[in-house]
């Protein structure tokens, strides 16, 4: 077989996110694989330069080292991605942090084909930023806004992961790939418990912080009846040690088995084990509008969900049905809520069944590949190997924001 061609190849991009991210590398990059293209992914990683390659997903990952803090991260590591992915001579390269803008900039002035990955509104993201005193919030907000549009400007695309960002953007150029979940990923009717048989156990799963709402739910999980021997699997990485330690200290956190970061074998055993999955961000800007992955990873597991009253979320919930809303930040009513999925068992397995038919029906992964696939379809040169060896695409399915 002749060696592949430069044109075969596409180049993954971050240094934010780990080379496992669920939406880079297990759905864009593996996607990608499985059509046929030559997939790098550039991602930090503990060694530096260091390249591997797992034959059985069929993406190469080459690791650039780990930054020693923010700014670290937002100028070596920036740098050494742009070094690793001019080494890599690819057609197309996707990047998904905005402290990569440059680094996209300078690949697209070398004639590469560029995309950006918009995976939440900057604008919004710094005002949900604890670190950035609040009065410089707004006009540093501001200020980005306008660098990120005009950057972008410049792409060959912009892939949007939800309705709100891609309305931020040139509606020509900008295609909603969305973070639905791989259908049967996270769930196994052959291995997981029935229902009914499941003990009082509730799940959260994802970054651990104080703006995700977890101090209301340890409070929550806390005040359940005693009766109810309700208790809390937490999976994640909290984000200061000082929250775990505060958290310590409460009386919900005796009901709370604290599992570390755990991978997606290890979510998918804990979602089998749970009556409900929680997913009470607090109201800020970034959360309000968004579309997080535990929601419809949740949903995929079969299991009821807890989540916060936001307007976006309580049409996914209430047009579904499959869950409850409550003020994230009134851990009472997030007690009741539990309390509820407990006392109804019945009710509550329906709430996961309809949740589960909504993401085999309505929002799986197998709907955003295909616009990806499309997408990349369309701004490649013609004539590429890559193409003719893709599978074929709907190109029907193709999504674009508007």
């Amino acid at each position: 077989m002749a060696a592949p061609k430069a044109l075969d190849k596409i180049v993954h991009l971050t240094t934010v996110h780990d080379r496992r991210d669920t939406r880079i590398f297990r759905k864009e990059c593996r996607s990608l694989a499985v059509a046929g293209y030559q997939v790098v992914l550039i991602a930090p990683g503990d060694s530096n330069d260091v390249v591997r390659e797992d034959p059985m997903e069929g993406v190469r990952c080459r690791l650039i080292g780990v930054a020693r803090g923010r700014l670290s991260r937002m100028t070596r590591l920036v740098w050494r991605a742009y070094r690793a992915a001019r080494c890599e001579q690819a057609n197309l390269y996707q990047f998904h942090d905005p402290e990569l803008l440059p680094v996209g900039l300078l690949l697209k002035l070398e004639g590469r084909t560029v995309v950006y990955d918009a995976h939440e509104s900057v604008p919004d993201g710094v005002h949900s930023k604890t670190y950035i005193p609040r009065l410089l919030q707004w006009p540093l907000a501001a200020v980005l806004n306008v660098i990120e549009k005009a950057t972008a400007s410049l792409f060959d695309a912009v892939v949007a992961a939800t309705p709100a960002i891609a309305g931020r953007f040139s509606r020509r150029k900008t295609v909603l790939v969305q973070n639905y979940p791989v259908v049967g990923e996270l769930h196994d009717d052959h291995s997981a418990a029935d229902y009914l048989d499941r003990e009082p156990l509730f799940g959260y799963v994802g970054a651990i912080s104080a703006l995700r709402g977890i101090r209301e739910v340890v409070d929550a999980v806390g005040a359940v009846a005693s009766a109810c021997d309700a208790r809390l699997l937490l999976a994640g990485r909290f984000a200061s040690p000082a929250l775990q330690v505060d958290l310590s200290a409460t009386d919900g956190w005796r009901r709370v088995e604290f599992m570390g970061w755990q991978d997606r074998e290890g979510v998918r055993s804990l979602l089998s084990r749970v009556r409900a999955g929680l997913v009470t961000f607090h109201p800020a800007p970034n959360h309000i509008r968004a579309q997080p992955n535990k929601l419809f990873e949740y949903m995929s597991a079969g299991i009821p969900v807890i989540a916060s009253d936001f307007p976006l979320w309580r049409e996914i919930v209430e047009s579904t049905g499959c869950g409850l809303l409550v003020d994230p930040r009134d851990a009472a009513a997030v007690a009741r809520a539990m309390t509820w999925i407990l006392q109804n068992p019945v009710e509550a397995r329906e709430m996961g069944r309809r949740g589960r038919e909504a993401v085999r029906t309505r929002f799986n992964w197998a709907t955003q590949s295909r616009a990806l696939l499309d997408l990349y379809q369309r701004i490649l040169p013609p004539g590429s190997p890559g193409l003719a060896s893709s599978k074929p695409v709907n190109n029907t399915a193709r999504q674009r924001a508007g």
